[in-house]
């Protein structure tokens, strides 16, 4: 099964070529220099960025991949969670190509494609915990088989991601925030600013507006602390109330697999830190490839060739969700 695979979910063009769920190829378009000046995602300009050059970035995958449009088995495309315009984009393309070539189209719920970017190369084996950490979601998911999942806990407000870029526009970063915040974060001292972590010790749901309030009032104190400073202090309450929840989630649910996914667990200090303590409670963490953390199309095709493997229901009459769940 030869599988083109398309995403378009927020800021990131991205297409993909899968054989029997292996990558062949992938590129990936990102916007970046277009947000920055507005210090964050505009919904229009991500749609017309996309349709500027999606079809430019086919073609070009296809070519990378020497395959040409009859090699093509089944076409996969991200129909949600999102932002509307950029999601009908990738969605329009992909049912057209589907509809000229009479090829199956597979829509692909974006969240379970980060799910499944840490098993790009292996396959996963069940039961898991997933903590999945992006700009727009904070979730904590107990999967029992590739698409049968119960969810544990989520945030209240902001997700972690967006936390850590509005707290990077607080220090005067660029966007996105998260890399930034990691860089410097490198150059402080993590315990000179104390700095609340929500809801702690109460269940397995999140809370960041707390925590970004709390650096917005340290910032603007009569005798504010180095910049460096408190980001290492804001990085690692944000990162130590996620491992506060999911390795709680594990033990509590008896379950010795913990995947973290996402655009946050690129993160360098959420990395090793779940690891340490992972190995400490006899839990054994699996991260996405730093290649397939932030939106990709290979997670998107590895998702829909994990469909057609498990022989899961194929959604029919899709069109752009932006609020769909797991």
């Amino acid at each position: 099964m030869r599988i083109l695979a398309i995403e378009t979910s927020c800021d990131d063009t991205s297409i993909a070529t899968l054989d029997h769920g292996n990558l062949v190829e992938l590129l990936t378009r990102n916007q970046h220099k277009h947000h920055r000046p507005h210090n964050g995602i505009v919904p229009e300009i991500a749609s017309r960025q996309h349709g500027n050059h999606i079809h430019r970035l086919i073609q070009a995958c296809l070519d990378q991949s020497h395959w040409d449009w009859s090699s093509l088995d089944a076409i996969a495309v991200t129909y949600g969670p999102g932002l509307e315009g950029a999601l009908l984009v990738g969605i329009t393309t992909a049912k057209t190509i589907a509809s000229t070539l009479s090829r199956p189209l597979i829509p692909v719920n974006h969240l379970h494609g980060h799910i499944y970017s840490a098993f790009m190369d292996t396959l996963p084996t069940f039961p898991f915990v997933a903590l999945l950490v992006s700009g727009g979601h904070c979730l904590l998911v107990r999967f029992t088989d590739y698409f049968e999942c119960t969810l544990l806990g989520q945030t209240r407000d902001d997700a972690v991601g967006e936390a850590f870029d509005k707290v990077a526009r607080l220090l005067g970063l660029r966007y996105p925030g998260g890399p930034e915040i990691d860089a410097l974060a490198k150059t402080g001292d993590s315990s000179r600013v104390q700095l609340p972590k929500g809801l702690h010790q109460q269940g397995l749901d999140f809370s960041y507006s707390g925590l970004k309030s709390a650096v917005f009032r340290c910032l603007n104190s009569d005798n504010p602390p180095d910049t460096a400073d408190v980001a290492a202090s804001f990085q690692k309450a944000a990162c130590d109330s996620l491992i506060d929840k999911a390795i709680p989630a594990c033990l509590d649910t008896h379950t010795d697999q913990l995947v973290v996914c996402g655009g946050v667990s690129a993160n360098s200090y959420l990395r090793d830190a779940l690891h340490q303590h992972g190995e400490k409670n006899g839990i054994q963490v699996r991260s996405a490839p730093l290649a397939y953390c932030t939106d990709n199309a290979a997670m998107i095709g590895r998702a829909a060739h994990f469909m057609l493997q498990s022989k899961a229901p194929i959604p029919t009459g899709i069109t752009a969700t932006p609020n769909l769940t797991l």
